[in-house]
C-alpha cells in the first residue's frame, strides 16, 4: 500500500484539459448565478417553497465547503460531480461518499476513459447495438498543487489496476481526509495520456463547451464516435487493435 505521506505534489497548470459528460445534463441555476456560494443555502431554501424539484437538481450542496464552491457561466459542470454522488456510481478514487472532477490532458484521453465506461453499462445492460447516448466535450483549465501519482513506484501498484479500484479508492480517502486536492496519474485505457481526479470543483476554471458527440455501439464495444459538431464519423481503434485504449 502507498504510504500517502511519502506521495510527491506536483503544481499541474493544465490548459484546455477535456472532460466529456454526457448531454442530459442541464445547466442548474444555482450554480450558473452569480450570487455568492456562501448564500446559496438561503436561496434554495427561497426558491424550494415554488419549486420543489430543485433539491433533486443541485444535489448534496453541502459535501462542498462554501469556500470551495465555483458559480458562475459553466459553474454546472465543475460543481455537478460534488453534489451528485452515491455508492451505486463509483469510480476510480471514490467509493461513491464523495465526487471527483476526472478531466484528461488531451482529447484522446478523455475519449478512451468515457468509451471504456460507456462500453461496460453498454455490456451490463445488455443494450442493442446501436448509436447511443449523446455526449459533450466540456474544455477547462485546471490549476492545483496534486498528489502524483505518475512515480514507477506507483504505477508498480494496484493503484492503477485496469478493473479493481479497491486500492486506489482507499487511497483517494485517505488523501482527501488530509486535506489532498486530488491527484494526477497516468491515463489507464490511452498509454502516454495523463488524468486528474480533482477532489474540489475550485481545482478547476474557465469551463467551455466543446464538440457535441454521440458514441456507437457494436454489441461488443464502442466502435466508433460521430462528432456532431462537424457531422464527421471516426473509428475508435482500441487497445488490441494495436493503438492502445
Amino acid at each position: 500500500m502507498i504510504d500517502p505521506a511519502g506521495l510527491p505534489v506536483a503544481a499541474i497548470g493544465w490548459r484546455g484539459a477535456v472532460r466529456i459528460i454526457r448531454s442530459v445534463f442541464p445547466p442548474i441555476d444555482l450554480f450558473e448565478d452569480i450570487a455568492d456560494p456562501a448564500d446559496w443555502p438561503l436561496l434554495l431554501a427561497a426558491e424550494q417553497k415554488t419549486n420543489p424539484r430543485l433539491m433533486a437538481a443541485v444535489g448534496r450542496l453541502d459535501l462542498v465547503p462554501p469556500e470551495r464552491r465555483v458559480a458562475g457561466p459553466g459553474a454546472s459542470w465543475l460543481m455537478a460531480p460534488f453534489t451528485h454522488v452515491s455508492p451505486d456510481r463509483p469510480s476510480r478514487f471514490s467509493a461513491g461518499r464523495f465526487g471527483v472532477l476526472y478531466a484528461g490532458d488531451s482529447f484522446g484521453v478523455a475519449l478512451f476513459e468515457t468509451v471504456h465506461h460507456h462500453a461496460r453499462f453498454m455490456a451490463a445492460t445488455k443494450q442493442p447495438p446501436g448509436w447511443t447516448s449523446q455526449f459533450r466535450e466540456i474544455l477547462i483549465d485546471v490549476e492545483a498543487r496534486l498528489h502524483d501519482l505518475r512515480g514507477p513506484e506507483v504505477i508498480a501498484t494496484a493503484i492503477l489496476a485496469p478493473s479493481d479500484y479497491a486500492a486506489s479508492q482507499a487511497l483517494g480517502a485517505t488523501l482527501r481526509a488530509v486535506g489532498s486536492d486530488g491527484v494526477v496519474y497516468p491515463s489507464v485505457r490511452h498509454p502516454g495520456g495523463q488524468c486528474v481526479g480533482l477532489f474540489y470543483p475550485d481545482g478547476a476554471g474557465n469551463p467551455m463547451q466543446g464538440r457535441h458527440l454521440d458514441y456507437h455501439w457494436n454489441g461488443e464495444r464502442v466502435d466508433l464516435y460521430r462528432d456532431r459538431s462537424a457531422d464527421v464519423v471516426y473509428r475508435i481503434v482500441q487497445e488490441d487493435d494495436g493503438v492502445g485504449g
